[in-house]
C-alpha cells in the first residue's frame, strides 16, 4: 500500500467549510473511482492548514490521485482559496493498524 500526504498552507479560512463540503461531494467520489483506491482522509488543522491522506495499492495509483486532486482544485475554482501548491509526502506504507474508531 502507498500513501500520499498533502499539506496545504495559506488556505482561505473563510472558505474552509465550502472546500470541505466540496471535497465530500465531488472529490471523494472521483477518488473512489480510481484503481487501487483504499481510503482518503481530510484534516482541518486550523489556521489555514488542510492536510489529506490518500491510500492506494501502488505508487502509480497514488501519483494519479495527486494529478486528479490538482485538476479538481482548478475545476472547482479553488485556486484563490488554496493559493499554494501542497507539500507532498508519498511512499510505501511500512506499518499500519486496521482498527478504525468512529469519529464524532
Amino acid at each position: 500500500m502507498f500513501a500520499t500526504i498533502r499539506r496545504y498552507e495559506g488556505v482561505d479560512v473563510a472558505r474552509t467549510n465550502e472546500i470541505t463540503g466540496k471535497v465530500n461531494d465531488t472529490l471523494v467520489p472521483q477518488l473512489r473511482e480510481l484503481p487501487g483506491f483504499s481510503g482518503y482522509y481530510l484534516i482541518d488543522a486550523g489556521n489555514g492548514v488542510l492536510s489529506s491522506l490518500g491510500l492506494f495499492e501502488t505508487r502509480e495509483q497514488a501519483d494519479e490521485s495527486t494529478k486528479l486532486v490538482a485538476n479538481w482544485v482548478t475545476a472547482e475554482h479553488f485556486d484563490k482559496a488554496i493559493p499554494n501548491a501542497p507539500k507532498i509526502t508519498s511512499g510505501k506504507v511500512v506499518a499500519h493498524s486496521d482498527r478504525m474508531v468512529a469519529v464524532a
